[in-house]
């Protein structure tokens, strides 16, 4: 025979344990960001002495170091870069990531319509909420 156990033991459990792992992640970033910190602290001392001494690579004996350039490039007119894009057909300068909300939708509104290749995932999920007066 099965043991029923209560919803509310169940949501009790699940909210328990919802914070503990709300707690461990906490304290995980805290420690991931001192290190982070530290490590940015060597990188600048090790950006410095290359632009000192002119040089693009360093040797050690625990490994190598190598200064190049990163870029990074972003928009703050979405609506002209989407014009550019499709001016000059070049949809690749996209991430290829579909817009779930835009999606829905899209779907939603137009329910004969489906782009060809799309796939979806639909599955039954639980919500959990605090009660209001829980501690």
């Amino acid at each position: 025979m099965t043991e029923t156990i209560s919803v509310d033991r169940l949501v009790a459990a699940y909210i328990k344990m919802r914070d503990k792992r709300a707690e461990l992640l906490r304290e995980y970033e805290d420690a991931d960001n001192e290190v982070k910190a530290q490590m940015e602290a060597v990188e600048s001392k090790l950006l410095d002495l290359c632009k000192e001494i002119g040089a693009d690579t360093l040797g050690s004996k625990h490994g190598k170091v190598m200064r190049t350039v990163k870029t990074r490039y972003w928009t703050t007119d979405w609506e002209s870069l989407h014009r550019f894009i499709l001016e000059h057909k070049m949809p690749e300068l996209l991430e290829r990531r579909i817009s779930q909300s835009t999606i829905k939708q899209l779907l939603e509104e137009n329910p004969d319509l489906m782009p060809p290749g799309l796939n979806t995932d639909s599955r039954y999920t639980v919500t959990i909420r605090r009660a209001t007066n829980a501690n």
